[in-house]
């Protein structure tokens, strides 16, 4: 996996980014480390914290990703740090390189496991696309920002490298894989221990879980979902921009962003809800013995 070091200012060489695009064609992820200061991440998290306390007092505002384990989307303008995100230059250069130069920005929220939160079921964060299936073409991409420290008691995100690929006939909503496969997961598997100021990006289709949060320190992490034209997750998702909000956004930054601009900002009800599916189905190494809680479409950081 790449992780050359490159600042929020750097330039980024084509052979960086090309080991990148290898990282995702074939592992499925990869990461820039030190892309922002620990301080520009903290300056995140408490816009998190503060998006998060709005949420939690609506309906619909946070929804449960299993027990202990929330997904919020925000609108661009929720967090100060927005701009220097997608406009940072390794960020601009993974998007264009795999999704081309007319890349879409469709979402923007994040995941957060509390103490408490279980293993997560293995899956895929939406079926497979069929330009995906006939032509192992990768059209959309989840970048991820963790707003702490990871240690391994928190519950850190697991991967299992080259699963993008996996054919999914059995797979329940095209999503979850069959629990006779988890053997073969839990042997791929490889948890990520990320750290403030650290991105990384990947194929939402690579198979991957968030583990069990054994610390009593919650673990936010920030999603910002990218389209390819045409691959249609924009249709998901409810982010709009204040037309006084627009008018400070850089004109290249316009061209990736298609979202509506309004008077005024809608809170954003939490959406994709699959019923029936148990997100929080426990496995035997997990602190609970197996609670149930409603599944929901992510592209989230696990």
């Amino acid at each position: 996996m790449s992780t050359a070091p490159v600042g929020d200012a750097a330039p980024v060489s084509l052979s960086a980014i090309g080991n990148v695009v290898r990282d995702l064609y074939t592992d499925g992820i990869s990461a820039c480390r030190g892309a922002f200061t620990p301080e520009w991440a903290d300056r995140m998290r408490e816009d998190i914290e503060s998006a998060f306390e709005e949420a939690r007092q609506r309906p619909g505002g946070a929804v449960g990703r299993g027990p202990n384990r929330y997904y919020v989307e925000i609108h661009p303008q929720q967090m100060r740090g927005f701009v220097d995100l997608v406009e940072h230059p390794w960020v601009r250069a993974v998007c264009e390189a795999v999704l081309g130069p007319q890349y879409s920005i469709v979402e923007l929220g994040f995941d957060i496991p509390f103490a408490g939160a279980v293993h997560q079921p293995w899956h895929r964060d939406f079926p497979m696309p069929e330009t995906t299936r006939a032509r192992r073409h990768l059209n959309s991409l989840a970048f991820n920002l963790t707003a702490v420290d990871t240690t391994d008691e928190m519950g850190p995100f697991e991967i299992a490298p080259g699963t993008q690929w996996d054919e999914d006939s059995g797979f329940e909503h095209g999503m979850f894989p069959p629990r006779e496969d988890y053997a073969r997961y839990q042997e791929l598997g490889v948890r990520k221990y990320p750290q403030r100021g650290d991105v990384s990006v990947r194929s939402a289709l690579t198979i991957h879980r968030g583990t069990a949060n054994r610390s009593e320190l919650s673990r936010p992490v920030l999603v910002l979902g990218v389209d390819a034209p045409g691959a249609g997750n924009d249709g998901h998702h409810d982010m709009a921009v204040t037309g006084d909000y627009w008018e400070t956004l850089p004109e290249r930054l316009r061209a990736h962003m298609h979202c509506p601009v309004v008077d005024s900002l809608t809170p954003i009800v939490q959406k994709h809800t699959i019923e029936g599916l148990v997100m929080g189905d426990a496995e035997p190494d997990s602190p609970t013995g197996g609670m149930a809680a409603v599944v929901q479409e992510d592209a989230d950081g696990g």
